[in-house]
């Protein structure tokens, strides 16, 4: 009988054992489902990258870690894919059409003085000596879609509180393709 009572105790105490290190594993969260965690942390933090094919903008934060922003991107013949610094910010800017969309689309204004009603939105970045731009828009439903002629677009939520990160200077990766 003490041979017996021995053999559970032993038993119960090996339950007890194997139950707490698995509660010690389910402890530990998956990283791969931790949101604004990157799987690879070898661009600098400040960094913008912009996968167009996701249709996020990603401003890297450091520790693996990004904060990620839905945008509208370039449709079919107007996508690219570089590396780029921001050389101007402006709040609610002025938009001039470059001659190329105006060339395309002849009913566009010639100037577009910023306020709510300006296509450019609350902010807008400047991408090198480029015609794009990093900007807000008032029509949210083009976000995740491929409608521009080459910038990207975010609310205007987003593109405020994105321009308050980033210092004129910054360097933008723009890609195509995912990362194999």
């Amino acid at each position: 009988m003490i041979k017996f009572r021995h053999l559970i105790w032993m038993m119960i105490a090996a339950a007890g054992l194997m139950l707490s290190v698995s509660q010690s594993f389910a402890q530990k969260p998956d990283v791969g489902d931790q949101p604004g965690l990157l799987p690879d942390d070898s661009v600098a933090p400040g960094t913008i990258i912009i996968s167009t094919t996701e249709r996020h903008l990603y401003l890297i934060q450091g520790n693996g870690r990004a904060m990620r922003y839905g945008i509208g991107v370039g449709r079919e013949g107007f996508q690219w894919q570089g590396l780029l610094n921001i050389t101007r910010k402006a709040e609610w800017p002025d938009w001039t059409p470059p001659p190329e969309m105006i060339a395309r689309q002849p009913y566009l204004p010639r100037f577009m003085a910023g306020g709510p009603g300006n296509p450019l939105g609350a902010r807008a970045m400047y991408l090198g000596t480029t015609v794009y731009r990093i900007h807000g828009t008032n029509r949210p439903d083009t976000i995740g879609t491929a409608v521009s002629s080459g910038c990207f677009r975010l609310v205007n939520a987003d593109v405020a509180d994105l321009y308050e990160r980033v210092p004129v200077g910054t360097k933008v990766i723009v890609r195509q393709k995912p990362e194999l």
